[in-house]
C-alpha cells in the first residue's frame, strides 16, 4: 500500500510539473510563429544533451534555431556611471526539449557596499517575425519577400522553456542607483533549470565617481508618436475607458523613463492619411452650430494631456495638424446632423477661415490650462509652399503657438520653425544649426522607411544602429532624436513586425502590454551616451586645463567617426563601442 502510494504522489508531482513545462512551451509558441529555415542537425548534436548558457554580446542578434557561435564569453566587465541603466545579455541552448528554467541575478557587492537585484530587471527574448530592406518605403507583399525571425520582445515571463534544438536569449538591465558607491562590484546571475542544472554566470560593473542625471532632466530632446487608439485596439479595451487609461498609463511611463520629451496629440480626423492600421481620431470635436458659428470640445484633448504629464512628459506639446496629408478637415454639422467633411488647399481662404476661428479658440484654452507657451502646432513632410502659408496665417492670427516640422531641409523654414526635424540625409546647414541651438530650439533628425538602410530601427537592423543614434545627434550637432511610430502596431505585433508598405519594425519600438525592446533599451542607451558626452563636456570645460582641453580634443576627434559614409552593416558595433571605451576612459 505504501508503494502504491508513493508511487501515485511521484506520479501526481511529475504530472503537475509536466503541466507547467507544457503550458511554458505553450505560451512560447503562442507568443512566436514558425521558424522555417534549415535547422544543422549535425552541428546541433555535437552539443550534447545538457543545457549550455553563456555571456553573449548585446550587439549580436541570436537566431532560435541556430547554435549561439559569436560574442560569447563566459565573464563579462561592465562600465558605468551612477544612475545609468546598462545590459547584458545572455544566451541559452538545448539539444533537449522542455526545459524549464529560471534566471535569478544576485546582489551586487563592492567592500561592504551592495546594489541589491531588485535593481536588476531579466527579460527573456521573443522573437519576431522580420524581413528586408529592399527598396524601402512602398507596398510589400509579404509572400514574395524573405523572412525570418528576429530577437526583439523583451517579455515579463519569470520562468521560461525552451523547445529542443533551440536557443533562447535573456536580455538583463541593471539600473545603478544614483546613490550607490563608486567601486568594481562583483556581481552574479544564477540559472536554475528544474531538478537538472545550477549554473552561476559571474561578473563585474565598475561604478564610476560620476552621476547621469535623471531622465526627466535630460536635454536630448526625444519625440517618439505615441498612438492611443493601436493600443486600445490590441489590448481589447474601449477607447479612453478605464482600463485604455491604465494601459495608456503603463505605456507612457516607459516612454517617460527614456527622457520623452514630446506628447503627440491629434486636433483633427487623421492627420496623416490613413497610413497605420488603427486610424488616428481627431482629440477635438469640431461642431459648426446652425448659425455658422464654431463650438470645439477639448475634453478628449486636456485628458490625454494631463495624463502623459502625470507619467512624466510634460516639456511639449505636439498638435497634428493644420495640414493634414489629404488636406481633409472632418467636422460635425448641426444644421444637417451629419459629419462633414471641408477640402481645403493651404493659403486658400476657405482654408484660412475654417482654421481662424479654432486657432483663436485654442490660443484661449491652452493659455486657461496654463500651456500655451509648450504647444506647438506640428506638420510632418508637407511641401514648402504649404508650410509658409500655414506659418503666415498662424503670424497674423495666434503668434504666441509655436511650430513643429518634421520633414526635408528647407533653409526658408530655419528662423520661423521652434522645433525642427530634418531627415538625416542631407543634413542642416551647420551653420543654421548652431544658430538654432544658441536659442535652444529642439534641433533634431530623423530615420523613416525610405532611407537610409544604416542606421535604422528595424527588427532587423543591427541593434547597435539603435544606440548609434545617441552617438550621431553628439557628433552632428543635433540635440536629439524623431521616430515616427513608438506604438503604431500592426494586425499581430507580438509575433509579426511587418506591414504592409514598410520594412519590419518601422511601424513600432514597444509591445504590447507595455513590453520593452531590445531595440528600444538600445536607443535609450545611446540617448544616456549623448548625456554623458555633454556632462563630461560641461565639466572639462570648466576645469580649463590642459589636461581638459586633451581630453576635449581626444572626444572630438571620436565623436568624427561618426558619419553616414561610416556607417554600414558591419560598421555600428565598433563605432559604438570604440567610442563607449574613450568615453570611460575620459570619466574616470
Amino acid at each position: 500500500m505504501y508503494n502504491i502510494r508513493l508511487i501515485f504522489i511521484l506520479g501526481l508531482v511529475f504530472l503537475c510539473s509536466f503541466q507547467q513545462i507544457v503550458a511554458q512551451v505553450n505560451y512560447l509558441n503562442r507568443l512566436e510563429l514558425n521558424d522555417t529555415s534549415k535547422i544543422d542537425l549535425p552541428r546541433w548534436e555535437k552539443e550534447g544533451t545538457a543545457l549550455k548558457v553563456t555571456f553573449g554580446s548585446v550587439d549580436e542578434t541570436y537566431r532560435r534555431n541556430c547554435v549561439p557561435e559569436a560574442g560569447l564569453t563566459p565573464q563579462v566587465k561592465l562600465t558605468a556611471w551612477k544612475g545609468e541603466r546598462v545590459n547584458l545579455q545572455i544566451v541559452v541552448w538545448s539539444l533537449q526539449n522542455l526545459k524549464n528554467i529560471t534566471i535569478i541575478p544576485k546582489d551586487l557587492s563592492f567592500k561592504k557596499n551592495k546594489i541589491s537585484h531588485e535593481a536588476i530587471n531579466v527579460y527573456p527574448v521573443r522573437y519576431v517575425l522580420t524581413d528586408l530592406y529592399l527598396d524601402g518605403c512602398g507596398y510589400r507583399k509579404n509572400d514574395t519577400i524573405p523572412f525570418s525571425l528576429a530577437p526583439d520582445m523583451l517579455d515579463n515571463n519569470d520562468t521560461f522553456s525552451i523547445t529542443g534544438k533551440s536557443a533562447r536569449p535573456v536580455w538583463i538591465s541593471i539600473n545603478v542607483p544614483a546613490d550607490a558607491k563608486p567601486g568594481v562590484y562583483n556581481g552574479a546571475i544564477e540559472i536554475k533549470a528544474k531538478g537538472r542544472f545550477k549554473r552561476r554566470l559571474r561578473y563585474t560593473l565598475d561604478v564610476q565617481n560620476r552621476v547621469l542625471s535623471k531622465p526627466a532632466e535630460w536635454r536630448f530632446h526625444l519625440d517618439l508618436w505615441q498612438h492611443p487608439w493601436s493600443i486600445a485596439r490590441v489590448e481589447k479595451v474601449k477607447p479612453w475607458s478605464e482600463e485604455h487609461l491604465e494601459a495608456l498609463r503603463q505605456n507612457l511611463t516607459m516612454l517617460a523613463e527614456a527622457g520623452q520629451k514630446c506628447i503627440t496629440t491629434t486636433i483633427i480626423n487623421d492627420p496623416w492619411g490613413g497610413q497605420t492600421l488603427d486610424p488616428y481620431g481627431s482629440m477635438v470635436e469640431w461642431r459648426k452650430t446652425t448659425d455658422g458659428s464654431w463650438i470645439y470640445d477639448f475634453t478628449l484633448f486636456d485628458q490625454w494631456v494631463e495624463l502623459a504629464m502625470s507619467c512624466g512628459i510634460k516639456e511639449q506639446i505636439n498638435c497634428y495638424s493644420m495640414i493634414p496629408w489629404s488636406n481633409a478637415f472632418q467636422y460635425f454639422d448641426e444644421g444637417s446632423n451629419s459629419l462633414k467633411v471641408l477640402k481645403a488647399e493651404p493659403g486658400s481662404e476657405a482654408f484660412n477661415a475654417h482654421w481662424r476661428p479654432f486657432l483663436l479658440a485654442f490660443r484661449e484654452h491652452l493659455q486657461n490650462k496654463g500651456w500655451l507657451n509648450m504647444t506647438c502646432i506640428a506638420m510632418d513632410e508637407r511641401k514648402l509652399n504649404d508650410m509658409l502659408s500655414m506659418i503666415n496665417l498662424l503670424k497674423e492670427t495666434t503668434p504666441e503657438l509655436k511650430i513643429a516640422f518634421a520633414g526635408n531641409v528647407h533653409p526658408e523654414l530655419v528662423n520661423d520653425v521652434y522645433d525642427l526635424c530634418t531627415f538625416i540625409d542631407p543634413a542642416i546647414d551647420s551653420g543654421a544649426l548652431t544658430q538654432r541651438l544658441k536659442k535652444q530650439w529642439p534641433s533634431t533628425f530623423y530615420v523613416c522607411c525610405s532611407k537610409p538602410q544604416h542606421p535604422n530601427n528595424f527588427t532587423f537592423s543591427p541593434t547597435a544602429e539603435n544606440t548609434l543614434m545617441g552617438w550621431y545627434a553628439a557628433a552632428a550637432g543635433y540635440n536629439g532624436f524623431l521616430r515616427w511610430a513608438f506604438n503604431s502596431w500592426g494586425k499581430d505585433p507580438e509575433r509579426d513586425s511587418r506591414f504592409t508598405a514598410w520594412p519590419a519594425g518601422d511601424t513600432y519600438l514597444v509591445y504590447p502590454g507595455a513590453r520593452s525592446s531590445i531595440r528600444f533599451e538600445r536607443l535609450r542607451e545611446g540617448i544616456q551616451d549623448f548625456e554623458k558626452i555633454r556632462i563630461l563636456r560641461e565639466a572639462l570645460q570648466k576645469e580649463d586645463s590642459e589636461t581638459a582641453k586633451a581630453k576635449l580634443a581626444r572626444l572630438s576627434s571620436q565623436l568624427k567617426t561618426f558619419t553616414l559614409t561610416n556607417v554600414t552593416a558591419d560598421s555600428a558595433a565598433d563605432l559604438v563601442n570604440d567610442a563607449k571605451k574613450l568615453l570611460n576612459e575620459l570619466s574616470k
